[in-house]
């Protein structure tokens, strides 16, 4: 339900954070949660905060919401981003390819560029998806720094198709 006023938002409460396996065997990290859905309302230009209150521990939650406006243009800056990085990555590993697999004369280097496209291989491999991913997801909702008692929460967006949203009061 993300008209264009609004944004669907869940609180999360973190039960409880395991890790097992180790040494011998794979390392697996087991995180809980309880979530609260809302719907909040965004401002007309601007942002403005709003309270959320967590259900499991009655914890109040301040949250900065965008307008509409910004979330849009903000989460296509991100995903261009990450369109970007995936073609510099494709261009960096064909150039590192196609330098790499020659056969030089004795006493003759690589060219400069040769190391820089090494390095941008390794930094768009994983910039390209990670703002790719993060546009696609962002709705301009994010939590406001949090102290102690508050840091056990997170604040995400919902997928279409879950259902349960409250509205904040």
């Amino acid at each position: 339900m993300n008209t264009a006023g609004t944004a669907e938002v869940a609180v999360r409460h973190i039960l409880g954070d395991k890790v097992t396996g180790g040494f011998l065997t794979p390392r697996t990290r087991t995180i809980t949660w309880s979530a609260a859905h809302y719907v909040v309302k965004r401002p007309p230009s601007g942002k403005q905060t709003v309270e959320l209150t967590c259900t499991e521990c009655s914890a109040s939650l301040l949250a900065e919401v965008r307008d509409q406006s910004f979330t849009r243009t903000f989460a296509a800056v991100l995903r261009i981003i990450g369109v970007v990085c995936a073609v510099v990555f494709f261009a960096a590993f064909a150039y590192a390819i196609h330098e790499g697999g020659k056969t030089l004369p004795e006493g003759q280097s690589l060219p400069v560029l040769f190391p820089i496209s090494v390095i941008a291989i390794a930094v768009t491999f994983v910039a390209a998806p990670t703002f790719y991913l993060h546009g696609r997801s962002y709705n301009g909702v994010s939590m406001l720094d949090a102290p102690k008692p508050r840091r056990g929460h997170q604040i995400r967006p919902v997928r279409p198709g879950q259902r349960g949203a409250r509205t904040p009061r």
